[in-house]
Parts: C-alpha cells; sequence; structure tokens
C-alpha cells in the first residue's frame, strides 16, 4: 500500500490513519487561510484542504520527479452565519465556549485526495450537528484551564474532557475529529487506492 503524504500536522487525523492501518508521511503546508467573501461559508473547509494540498504538491514537485497520494483535511464551526477556527488564546477558548454552551452548532471537515497517477483532486465535505449542553462559567474556566483547547476548532475536543458537556451528536465522531473515515474511504475506491486488499 502507498504512504498517503498527511497534508495536515493534527494529531486527531494521524491517530485515525494509524487505526484504518494506513501508511503515512506528514508534510504540513505554510498557506495562507484567509478566504473571499463568494466562497460560500458551508464550502470553506473544502476549499481550504484543497489549498492544502495544492501546496504540498507544488513543494514536493520541487524537490522530486513525482508526487503521490496527498491527503488534506480542514476543520471549522458554523454558528449562526459565523465560523468558528481555532482560537488563539484561552480568553478566545473561553468566549467560544460562551458562544456554544446550551445551544447547538456544525462542525464540518472538508477533505481534498491528490492522485499523483492522475494529476486529480478529489473532495469531500462532512457535516455533524453538536448539542453542547449549558456551562456555567466555572465549568468553562475549568475546561479552559485544561489545555484541550490548544490547535483545534472551536477551542474543545468531544475525544476529551468536553464530552463532559455535549449532549447529543448528530453525525460521525471521526468528521469531528477532522477526517471523517467514510468520506476517507469514499474517496479512496473513487480514486483506486489500495485501501483494502
Amino acid at each position: 500500500m502507498d504512504p498517503i503524504i498527511l497534508a495536515s500536522s493534527s494529531p486527531r487525523r494521524q491517530e485515525i490513519l494509524r487505526l484504518l492501518n494506513i501508511p503515512f508521511v506528514v508534510n504540513p503546508p505554510d498557506i495562507d487561510e484567509s478566504i473571499t467573501e463568494n466562497i460560500a461559508k458551508k464550502d470553506v473547509p473544502e476549499y481550504l484542504a484543497c489549498k492544502k494540498v495544492n501546496a504540498v504538491v507544488r513543494r514536493i514537485a520541487t524537490e522530486q520527479e513525482t508526487v503521490g497520494w496527498v491527503l488534506g483535511a480542514d476543520t471549522i464551526i458554523h454558528f449562526k452565519g459565523k465560523l468558528y477556527g481555532k482560537p488563539d488564546s484561552k480568553e478566545s477558548a473561553m468566549q467560544m465556549l460562551r458562544t456554544f454552551q446550551g445551544k447547538s452548532h456544525e462542525v464540518i471537515t472538508g477533505l481534498a485526495l491528490y492522485n499523483g497517477e492522475l494529476h486529480d483532486i478529489t473532495t469531500r465535505t462532512n457535516v455533524n450537528k453538536i448539542f453542547f449542553a449549558p456551562m456555567t462559567e466555572t465549568e468553562i474556566e475549568w475546561y479552559v484551564n485544561t489545555g484541550e483547547w490548544h490547535g483545534v476548532a472551536g477551542g474543545y475536543r468531544i475525544q476529551g474532557l468536553a464530552s463532559c458537556f455535549i449532549k447529543k451528536i448528530d453525525g460521525q465522531e471521526s468528521g469531528i475529529m477532522g477526517l471523517p473515515i467514510f468520506e476517507l474511504y469514499d474517496m479512496f475506491k473513487e480514486q483506486n487506492y489500495p485501501f483494502i486488499r
């Protein structure tokens, strides 16, 4: 099985690839994640996933003759017409949790898979709904002090202590973690990646 080049440094995405026994190497991109106004909010993760893949493909192409498989992903939170990415500070994480507590929001992950043999990119989008229980200020502060907010969209990890406050999930846990398995497998099938032997 050919190794996948993962255009991400996310430990959660690496964990999911290991779970699936997919060989991979990490090659995170350096991209400008700003977006133009003409992109629909729900299309942003797929757009950024493609941008990440293209950046890694271009970089590898300058170093070697062939580029094999490159996988990119991006996850955002969509709530009341606004997008939320990774908080840049403890206060920003607390503010996000204050916004989400007692309500529901969408977690959207976009995937892009580059097939070096065909020079083709396949994309998918996965949408999930998270229902947060009401949280007190003490609970928000306690959670943020755990440090789990670092490096994740919305400032919380469903597979960690945030599960104390998540009342319900409509969707796939792997999608919320940043690498939806169903969509990933569907792309592999479409591109004839030898996932099952």
